[in-house]
């Protein structure tokens, strides 16, 4: 379980082949303070520590995840969110995020009001059922608010704090972030859907 405010921002070192797929490297400071089966939410996903050090993580994705999230994409060189688990004793300040991915999505637009940022954010219609104005959703792991919600698409606004202290200030129009809906929203929704189902 994670909050969805990013701890630090890492940076990938090396994306190599693995029996389970693909491991990352990742160069943070925050491996010091982990070990070998620590749970680490990387860009929103969670993955299982296989080695640490002072200087880096090492982690493994497997097909699955490759598949439905970005991280079948990430490159060497490339900024990433990073989360340590939430501790029992943490004060949850963003929202609970459980690091496992509903799907990804296209940023469509950046725009700057004062010295803020919205991110429009154009998602699929699988998704549709699980988004409210006002609600949170984790992109990239982040946790924000949807401001305006519209067929196929929402905006965010990201204060300058959140601007500078993740990777969100390096995206573009185009790149695909990873989505993480509210955990509430769908039970309700899955509730729901049964419901209707046995009607």
């Amino acid at each position: 379980m994670f909050t969805g405010l990013i701890e630090s921002v890492g940076r990938v070192e090396d994306v190599a082949p693995a029996a389970s797929g693909v491991r990352l490297r990742v160069r943070t400071a925050l491996g010091a303070e982990m070990q070998a089966g620590d749970s680490l939410a990387v860009n929103g996903v969670c993955v299982t520590v296989v080695a640490a050090d002072a200087g880096a993580v090492h982690a493994d994705v497997g097909p699955e995840t490759a598949r439905v999230t970005t991280l079948g994409s990430v490159r060497a060189g490339q900024p990433v969110n990073l989360e340590r688990a939430l501790r029992a004793d943490g004060r949850v300040g963003g929202h609970f995020v459980q690091g496992h991915v509903d799907g990804t999505a296209m940023v469509k637009a950046i725009r700057g009001e004062a010295d803020a940022h919205w991110l429009t954010i154009a998602f699929g219609d699988s998704l549709a059922a699980y988004f409210i104005p006002k609600g949170s959703v984790a992109v990239d792991g982040v946790s924000l608010t949807i401001a305006a919600l519209r067929e196929g698409e929402f905006d965010v606004m990201i204060v300058p704090f959140t601007w500078d202290h993740t990777n969100l200030h390096a995206l573009h129009p185009g790149d695909r972030v990873n989505l993480e809906c509210d955990m509430v929203g769908k039970y309700v929704a899955r509730a729901a859907q049964i419901a209707l189902a046995a009607r």
